[in-house]
């Protein structure tokens, strides 16, 4: 290993080397932490429980038990290209498995409970209205209560887990897995009733529709509220919030325009698919592409301070910069020294993606206590793993 070599004088990496905690941080001696934590998931578990008996009993009383198979069966296509996108997307820098979770199940739940009264009760309010309960309900109710219902659980994980959102990829990810979740379980419902209206014709039909040719429909309208959380996580001032209402109104529009051109008839629709809906999907796709690179340059950056302080090699920094070398990387360290070697390679290459993410806090809000002190834990670990696949350095 190379020594780390003392910064320059006046260095905002003296907030490193400056920085000796005297050991870890006491633990609580009492049992009010234990209680929390199981309050708090016993709160979750109720609520995701209740959300979904609920929306089982809507599924079912409407569609029955043979269509509901059917288009869980075909709804869950979309899941299977659509998650393991946004999760290639998060491979740098990976979020942990409970909020991946809990954004899921917020969109298939929560959001879709939430959205579905929400709009039977606007379709309801403009039915004396001289206009089309229908049309009114796709382009204008529909996206503001689906917006808003999906906004909130990307709000519940910026405010409860605000040391796990780093930033626009963070933000992104959460999004998406949110959509994700909506979209299935609304698939289920749309599927379900071309099944029971139309037969095994109609269900493949919209199919074709919903899974094949638009599965990222919803994650596209959300990324645009995970986008704007994400600009905003590193200066949580009420002063920015328009910012994530203004992520809000591009979501919402972004909805209403796809559901305007979905509910064109004829060859209107062809023409206006061709001229709104490729265009989005083709700049969702960049949007994910700058976001991969995004992401892969802030660890390089971040992470080439601390080599210059002695912390890593060029060639490591190269690495983790990189999600094929990080696959490389693993694959030689279990070639050389076992299993063992290579879990503590996948533990390096973690620990230091958390690492630059805690030096990008550092750097735009200052020397705050917490987050030099689980620098200090990760610089202690990467080292202790380093030793593991690369034994005697």
């Amino acid at each position: 290993m190379v020594h780390p070599s003392p910064p320059p004088t006046g260095s905002r990496w003296e907030q490193v080397m400056d920085y000796h905690p005297t050991g870890p941080a006491p633990h609580n001696a009492t049992r009010r932490p234990l209680l929390r934590t199981v309050l708090a998931v016993g709160v979750v578990v109720t609520v995701f429980g209740l959300a979904a008996l609920m929306m089982g009993m809507v599924v079912f009383s409407s569609i029955g038990l043979t269509a509901a198979a059917l288009a869980m069966a075909t709804s869950a296509i979309a899941l299977g290209i659509v998650v393991p996108t946004f999760l290639h997307v998060d491979r740098l820098e990976a979020e942990p498995a409970r909020l991946l979770w809990f954004a899921f199940l917020w969109g298939a739940l929560i959001s879709t409970l939430g959205a579905l009264v929400l709009n039977e009760l606007g379709v309801g309010f403009v039915a004396g209205l001289d206009a089309d309960p229908m049309v009114v309900g796709a382009v204008v109710i529909a996206p503001v209560t689906e917006e808003v219902a999906k906004g909130l659980g990307i709000a519940l994980i910026f405010w409860r887990a605000r040391r796990e959102f780093n930033g626009i990829t963070d933000g992104i990810v959460y999004a998406g897995l949110v959509a994700a979740g909506f979209a299935f379980v609304e698939n289920i419902l749309y599927l379900g009733r071309a099944y029971v209206e139309l037969g095994t014709p109609g269900l493949v039909g919209l199919f074709v529709i919903r899974v094949l040719v638009s599965p990222f429909a919803h994650p596209m309208f959300t990324v645009g509220i995970g986008l704007a959380f994400g600009l905003v996580a590193h200066r949580r001032r009420w002063s920015s919030a328009w910012i994530v209402l203004v992520g809000l109104a591009v979501a919402i529009f972004l909805h209403a325009l796809w559901n305007y051109s979905a509910v064109v008839a004829g060859e209107a629709y062809l023409l206006v698919f061709a001229l709104v809906q490729i265009p989005l999907f083709l700049a969702f796709l960049l949007l994910l592409r700058w976001t991969r690179r995004r992401e892969s340059r802030l660890l390089r950056d971040h992470l080439t301070g601390y080599g210059l302080n002695g912390w890593f090699t060029p060639v490591e920094v190269a690495m983790l910069a990189d999600a094929g070398e990080r696959r490389r990387a693993r694959t030689w360290a279990r070639h050389v020294g076992g299993r063992e070697a290579e879990r503590a390679m996948t533990a390096f290459q973690d620990e230091s993606a958390d690492l630059a993410m805690v030096r990008k806090h550092l750097h735009s809000g200052g020397p705050d206590p917490e987050w030099l002190r689980r620098e200090q834990v990760l610089l202690q670990t990467i080292t202790a793993r380093r030793r593991v696949f690369l034994p005697g350095v």
